[in-house]
């Protein structure tokens, strides 16, 4: 088993690798613009881009204030996204060619504060693709599962079906979704967008999301070997670990755009609940963990959402091919996190993710 997710990650790279060569082999590489760039995604999309392009090539931006280390490896800028004029200096200060989208209000952030989620998730989204219509950028922005809604149907969810939200995170998404292929329409903006499902990452802290529980496990498992949980036991919801998720933001990132059949499309790894994944964490790192199961209103969200989803266009336009299960998931969160746990005095999280762990 080891051996075959190593070969289908390498397929995945030489995938990647050959449309980069394809897209760059007798031009200079993008400049590429990451909004929200201090998240759970963004911290490692920056670094991959950086890395394949270099340093100076990604500018990273956010409304907070960077570690050092978030500093060393390339610009950073402060960037408001509901301040238009600002992204545009952005741009064309830095020639700025591809704009990855990650600003914005989560699904349970969002329906602790709508206001918010609306205006950043709708007027900040649209500033970004309007900057990148009036100056010709591909812009990459990430939609999500909760653009689906309760009507829709739960299991092998198609790209193309009801969508009935009934939360302000998944209503802004939708909005999203549409808007960015009516610029794509009308004014042939490059626009492209994947819906996420959960995505679990030991690297930086959760972002206020209803999948949330499925990072906050692993600390609560190796800090105190117990763990409450705010969702059912057996709320089935489809997840991801960030690496698969990078690979595939990326090879949708650079895909020729004559590849793709549709502008946004499912992405989906596996899915499991809490209790399934109780199980792996004892399997793994102890029988004894202890989970109790609490659930308050984020609960309701994640009724609304599908239980699996189909992602054939994405794994036939641009390569998406997952390989994390969720055993794999699981041990990969064990394997990051034991060391952080068994250093002197039991800790040594970043002051951020400590922050987020203990609200």
């Amino acid at each position: 088993m080891v051996i075959q997710r190593t070969a289908l990650r390498t397929m995945a790279h030489v995938h990647a690798h050959a449309v980069a060569r394809r897209l760059y082999s007798t031009a200079r590489p993008p400049r590429v613009l990451v909004t929200g760039s201090l998240g759970q995604l963004g911290t490692t999309m920056v670094n991959t881009l950086r890395t394949k392009f270099g340093g100076e090539n990604v500018v990273a931006s956010d409304i907070k204030k960077p570690a050092p280390e978030q500093r060393s490896g390339g610009p950073f800028v402060y960037a408001d996204v509901l301040n238009y004029r600002a992204l545009e200096q952005i741009v064309v200060d830095y020639g700025i060619d591809w704009v990855v989208h990650f600003s914005a209000v989560l699904s349970a952030a969002g329906e602790r504060n709508p206001a918010l989620g609306l205006s950043v998730n709708i007027d900040g989204f649209r500033n970004i693709l309007d900057v990148a219509k009036n100056h010709g950028l591909r812009l990459l922005s990430p939609s999500t599962m909760g653009a689906f809604g309760p009507s829709t149907p739960k299991d092998d969810t198609p790209d193309l079906t009801v969508m009935r939200p009934n939360t302000i995170y998944g209503i802004s998404k939708v909005h999203m979704e549409l808007l960015g292929e009516y610029y794509a329409e009308k004014y042939g903006v490059d626009f492209r967008s994947l819906r996420y499902p959960g995505i679990i990452s030991a690297d930086s802290p959760p972002g206020g999301g209803t999948t949330d529980y499925a990072v906050d496990i692993f600390h609560a498992a190796l800090k105190n070997n117990r763990y409450t949980c705010f969702l059912k036991h057996d709320a089935l919801l489809p997840m991801a670990f960030i690496d698969d998720c990078i690979v595939g933001t990326m090879q949708l990132l650079e895909a020729p755009r004559d590849v793709l059949t549709q502008r946004v499309y499912n992405v989906h790894a596996c899915s499991f609940s809490p209790a399934q994944m109780a199980d792996e964490i004892r399997r793994l790192h102890s029988p004894e963990f202890a989970i109790e199961y609490c659930p308050d209103f984020r609960q309701a969200i994640a009724d609304t959402w599908p239980r699996t989803m189909a992602d054939h266009a994405a794994r036939s336009d641009w390569g998406w091919n997952p390989v994390f299960g969720t055993a794999d998931i699981a041990r990969a969160m064990l394997d990051k996190l034991r060391p952080v746990y068994a250093a002197p005095n039991g800790r040594t999280l970043s002051a951020p993710v400590e922050a987020a762990l203990a609200q």
